[in-house]
């Protein structure tokens, strides 16, 4: 991992005085909080993790413990190998209520940062006129996790797409052979928040459904082979053990 410019953090301390209107995920009485942890990054060391709906549109939030977003990849200078940083709310949404195949896993959104590719072909995240030179700008996905082997013992990962097969994709699915949207929903940071408000096509299937918090680092396999996209360390779950016992209001 590397940090972000010291004139970056600047502006976003000067800008954004934290924990200052009490909007924060931490402020909330029924978000899923963690204690801090002095052995974790601290840009990841979940505190508190939140979810709120108002009719058709949910914010997504998470307080850590440092400055949100302050720790991006370091390049490998390649698709095979290239690392992922993430802020992750796993859900107990089907993957269907995006656009996904149905029953197909843990459908989570993500906001990620990762130097060495770009996802979002639809969009211009830094505004230079080049929509495929963004990776390293957080932005937001949904994906779909899966209980993963060849990952690890335990291992979470994107839910590859087989050859031939051609699962329902979102209509912002960036054509990688994995269970992945890139929506536009621009991740937002306050200090030690992230948040990122997204909409819902039918807000009638959102309500009451469960949640969680996750930091975690993925890579792509050096092979960009099956499986594509694996987690490779996770820095902190809110629950500490995804039970996703949040519920979204």
């Amino acid at each position: 991992m590397k940090s972000l410019p010291l004139s970056a953090l600047a502006v976003v301390l000067v800008a954004t005085p934290a924990m200052a209107d009490g909007s924060h995920a931490i402020d909330k009485p029924d978000a899923v909080t963690s204690a801090a942890d002095s052995s974790k990054p601290m840009a990841f060391d979940i505190l508190a993790a939140h979810a709120h709906q108002d009719g058709r549109m949910v914010t997504f939030r998470m307080t850590t413990n440092g400055l949100a977003g302050s720790e991006i990849p370091t390049p490998a200078g390649a698709l095979g190998g290239a690392a992922v940083l993430s802020y992750v709310w796993p859900t107990s949404l089907d993957p269907a209520t995006v656009g996904f195949e149905g029953k197909t896993g843990i459908l989570a959104l993500a906001a990620t940062s990762h130097p060495d590719f770009d996802d979002t072909p639809l969009y211009d995240e830094d505004g230079d006129g080049d929509p495929a030179n963004d990776g390293t700008k957080w932005h937001s996905h949904w994906v779909v996790l899966t209980p993963t082997e060849a990952c690890g013992p335990g291992a979470l990962a994107v839910r590859d797409i087989p050859a031939g097969k051609t699962p329902r994709m979102p209509a912002t699915w960036p054509g990688l052979p994995i269970f992945i949207d890139s929506p536009g929903f621009t991740p937002l940071f306050d200090g030690p928040e992230v948040t990122v408000t997204v909409a819902f096509a039918e807000p009638d299937l959102v309500t009451g459904a469960a949640y969680d918090g996750l930091t975690a680092a993925l890579r792509v396999n050096a092979n960009v082979h099956a499986p594509l996209l694996c987690v490779v360390d996770i820095f902190d779950i809110a629950s500490n053990d995804l039970s996703l016992p949040g519920k979204i209001d």
